[in-house]
């Protein structure tokens, strides 16, 4: 195995623990603007430039968050340590003339800052290809990727590390239905699915977190905004009331935005991204095979995620998931919370078989609830969570004529012509409905040519170079690719996304495609001479065009070689105590602090745990091999290369 020179590149994550105003981890990266190839790559010289920053606000303030005071740490004194220390909050740096800092108070701070060598991709191909199997291992429990989050004391830390890399490589959704199953195993009661903190709710938890932002921005920002700018008295708790309130009036402001908010969920449903669905599929369908007899396990199976930890958590918190810019007032505060409250309880009525008022502890939201038309709300819960947890396209309102999406003049290339020409593009009238999509010569005329919405298998954008033209996507649908040059960039990303986003459930969508045209006998792209060969590129729109997610596949196999480095001696054990009992047959040894891990299938696990171990050894090398050449290079009596150091 080649050594890596000084000159590689270092990728860094950090890690910020604040012992007064709560536990954070963050990510060190840099900005969008950032001309490396990935945003988390910083050179090695520049870490010494890195700095934490902590800014300090108080929101008790009703009309605006008060900036208190900030604190700048340099990465450089945290390097490869925890630091704590009381530190004196410093004025804002605006050109002003700076306050006596003894006037801003202090602040404790615990920090712990964790740096990682990337190698190049090679490197991680047996513990990438170990972890990528893991929904692939009979019992999962015996599986890598299992092993990971039951040997870490955090199970976060490993968490998201693997959901990124498995996301990154389309593995989730597999490794999800496993965990799930597993977990449905120790599931007795039909009416607490999914309500724990087990591995398979957390693995959805941060794929939600991840992939569902764009998804929250278009559904509830809009509506969050105007209830944060324009706020209207909502309480309705007797205690909580302020002198003149009244709680009719408010009571009807709580309606209002609890209505808009309902309306706004349960109309998204063609919005949800296509990762988010199939997961939400997968488990349906094992919640049904787990309660064969319940009919309402089906819809609480994906209620218990889509609203409880996902759409009722953003209302409450709309500053944690870049709703808003920092955190509401405490007044709008509490209408967000009894919004969210509402929308859980309204969120679990599709799948809810007592009595629905009895679901509050509070008197005073009982009687709020007396109002709402609860058959409507229910169909209406039960009709969005069909639609996102399906794998056939729906129309989105169930109604029974197609919802027009999209309509606009653009060009189109005719089909099936060999060589490139202007005469090649019209002018067309294009139409986009929840059913087809068609074109025409001209508008109000009828279609030239449609294709069922359930017949297009992808939709991507095409290389400039294909026709010389900027702007243009094409439309794959089992006969010769549709190619549309759009008016605009603008134009192109919005008709992209339409076309995504009603196309998401469709059972045959494309994995590959060929980003450029075939012309003259061979695909641009990949020069192969076959025309209906399969693509050359990964299909990039299963969620809207500007939701694309950068994940740096080699920065997280390198964390997760990094938490099972930590917990090598737990690893260890673990393999001894799978051998005790593989070669002698007896009961388990009472388990010690090192994991509380149950063994379903000794002997695949004593495999699983001796492939990790190998894999990291060999990992050990080369960042010892790396470590080494590092400290050589260094100049002899730096701290890198100190005097006397022990060769």
């Amino acid at each position: 195995m080649p050594s890596v020179s000084p000159e590689k590149r270092t990728k860094i994550r950090g890690w910020l623990n604040s012992m007064l105003i709560g536990r954070f981890n963050l990510q060190v990266t840099r900005s969008s603007s950032y001309t490396k190839k990935s945003q988390f790559q910083v050179e090695e010289e520049d870490i010494e430039k890195l700095e934490v920053r902590v800014d300090l606000w108080n929101n008790g303030n009703l009309v605006q968050d008060i900036f208190l005071g900030e604190i700048k740490v340099p990465v450089k004194v945290l390097r490869n340590d925890s630091f704590q220390a009381w530190y004196l909050l410093q004025p804002r740096e605006n050109g002003n003339k700076s306050s006596k800092t003894d006037d801003l108070g202090s602040l404790r701070l615990n920090i712990c800052y964790t740096e990682d060598c990337v190698f190049p991709s090679e490197y991680y191909a047996p513990l990438r290809n170990l972890l990528l199997k893991s929904s692939d291992i009979q019992p999962i429990s015996a599986s890598a990727a299992y092993i990971l989050c039951e040997v870490c004391r955090d199970k976060y830390d490993a968490v998201l590390p693997l959901v990124r890399l498995l996301l990154h490589h389309h593995k989730l959704v597999p490794f999800v239905a496993a965990v799930a199953e597993l977990d449905l195993k120790d599931t007795q009661e039909a009416n607490t699915i999914f309500r724990g903190n087990s591995l398979a709710t957390r693995c959805v938890d941060e794929m939600m977190k991840i992939v569902g932002k764009h998804y929250l921005k278009v559904t509830l920002k809009p509506v969050i905004d105007e209830i944060c700018e324009s706020p209207k008295p909502c309480e309705i708790d007797p205690i909580k009331l302020r002198e003149g309130d009244n709680v009719e009036t408010n009571m009807e402001n709580l309606r209002y935005y609890v209505d808009k908010v309902f309306r706004e969920i349960v109309r998204s449903s063609i919005s949800c991204p296509t990762l988010m669905c199939d997961v939400f599929y997968s488990l349906r369908h094992l919640a049904a095979k787990r309660f064969p007899n319940d009919p309402h396990v089906q819809y609480s199976a994906v209620s218990s995620f889509v609203f409880l930890r996902f759409f009722a958590v953003a209302v409450v918190s709309p500053h944690t998931f870049h709703l808003r810019p920092h955190h509401p007032d405490a007044q709008t505060s509490r209408t967000l919370t009894l919004i969210s409250k509402a929308i859980q309880t309204l969120g679990s009525w599709g799948s809810l078989t007592k009595s629905k008022l009895s679901s509050f502890k509070e008197t005073f939201m009982c009687e709020f609830f007396k109002t709402f038309q609860e058959e409507k709300f229910t169909e209406s819960v039960k009709k969005f969570l069909d639609d996102v947890s399906s794998t056939e396209s729906k129309e989105p309102s169930g109604l029974s004529e197609p919802i027009h999406l999209k309509e606009g003049e653009m060009y189109k290339r005719a089909q099936g012509r060999t060589r490139i020409g202007k005469k090649n593009f019209k002018k067309r009238w294009f139409c986009l409905t929840s059913r087809e999509f068609t074109y025409h010569k001209q508008q109000d005329k009828e279609p030239i040519f449609t294709i069922p919405i359930k017949n297009i298998l992808a939709v991507e954008k095409l290389d400039e170079s294909s026709f010389n033209k900027k702007n243009m996507f094409q439309v794959l649908h089992g006969e010769k690719p549709l190619y549309i040059q759009a008016n605009n960039c603008v134009e192109a990303s919005e008709w992209i996304e339409a076309l995504c986003r009603v196309t998401r459930c469709n059972q045959k969508r494309l994995s590959f495609y060929h980003p450029s045209a075939f012309l003259n006998g061979n695909w641009l792209c990949c020069k192969a001479t076959v025309e209906n060969t399969v693509g050359c590129a990964r299909c990039t729109a299963d969620v809207p065009a500007d939701t694309q997610i950068e994940i740096d596949g080699d920065r997280e196999t390198e964390r997760i070689y990094s938490l099972f480095t930590i917990n090598m001696s737990k690893l260890q054990k673990l393999e001894e105590a799978c051998g005790s009992i593989a070669v002698y047959q007896g009961p388990r040894k009472e388990p010690d602090d090192y994991s509380n891990f149950t063994i379903e299938d000794s002997v695949a696990t004593f495999h699983t745990l001796k492939q990790i171990i190998d894999t990291v050894e060999k990992l050990n090398e080369s960042h010892e091999k790396y470590q080494k050449k590092r400290s050589s290079s260094a100049e002899y009596g730096s701290e890198k290369n100190p005097i006397g150091k022990v060769s």
